[in-house]
């Protein structure tokens, strides 16, 4: 499999832990490193959904046990560096084409709240726009907790889309959401983690660490195939919306922005 802006790779038991480096779970890395700020194209969130459909493939390949259940499985997403994780999408694009939400972003959104295992967002860096709602959708988040800030600016730039702010009402409480879509707040990664955005954060160079353990601990709910059909009873909400306004092409779905950022 190979992949022009991205990398994806499984992480295996250290050796120190293991006769050899295997393991039950798979837990699977994607690192994003679309220059300069992973910004979300078109081409670019089609490949993030082609590797997490590699990643289903993969666990599903790996069979089941006497008792019928799957191996336990998750994934990971981060950005190259500690700079950025994603800073949104990309505006420049969306003028060109008034699909490209449509054909990508929104089926992005949609394809992690129904995959059938757990995802956690490694912010490694700053998180801004629409990166916001991408990173909710995740089930859990780790930020970095030195640098880096997390940000959604529609109500500054003039951004709307059905189904902006829902993730943030149902994960959320009323004043935390309200801040974020309708104040612009930009929270640090002490701040995310008080406001409950954010699961934990941690140095940089132990993230991948704290995420990989996030990983192991929850994979294995995943092993009974029913993770995804129950987070749907969720965040379904946000789902269904997302669905419906992927690959419409008969009408605008975004209203587009008055300024750039």
């Amino acid at each position: 499999m190979t992949y022009q802006n991205l990398t994806l790779s499984r992480i295996l038991n250290p050796p120190s832990t293991a006769a050899t480096p295997t393991d039950d779970a798979h837990i699977y890395l994607i690192t994003l490193q679309k220059a300069p700020e992973n910004r979300i194209a078109t081409a670019f969130a089609l490949e993030i959904i082609r590797a997490l459909r590699d990643v289903e493939r993969m666990v599903e390949a790996a069979g089941k046990d006497k008792h019928g259940a799957g191996v336990g499985a998750a994934v990971i997403i981060r950005g190259k560096g500690e700079k950025f994780w994603s800073t949104g999408l990309d505006l420049d694009e969306a003028e060109r084409d008034p699909f490209s939400s449509t054909d990508g972003f929104f089926p992005l959104l949609h394809t992690i709240l129904d995959f059938p295992y757990p995802t956690i967002a490694l912010l490694n860096g700053h998180t801004f726009g629409g990166a916001c709602p991408l990173a909710l959708a995740h089930d859990y988040r780790i930020m970095n907790s030195r640098r880096g800030f997390f940000s959604m600016p529609p109500v500054n730039i003039g951004v709307h889309f059905p189904g902006i702010g829902y993730l943030a009402r149902l994960k959320l409480r009323p004043d935390v959401a309200r801040r974020m879509l309708l104040e612009a707040h930009k929270w640090t990664g002490k701040e995310a983690l008080a406001d409950g955005i954010v699961d934990q954060i941690a140095e940089p160079e132990d993230m991948l660490d704290a995420a990989i353990e996030t990983a192991r601990k929850w994979a294995p709910k995943a092993k009974m195939g029913v993770y995804s059909v129950l987070r749907q009873e969720l965040w379904g909400e946000a789902a269904r919306v997302f669905q419906s306004i992927s690959y419409v092409h008969h009408r605008r779905t975004v209203l587009p922005p008055k300024v750039k950022i």
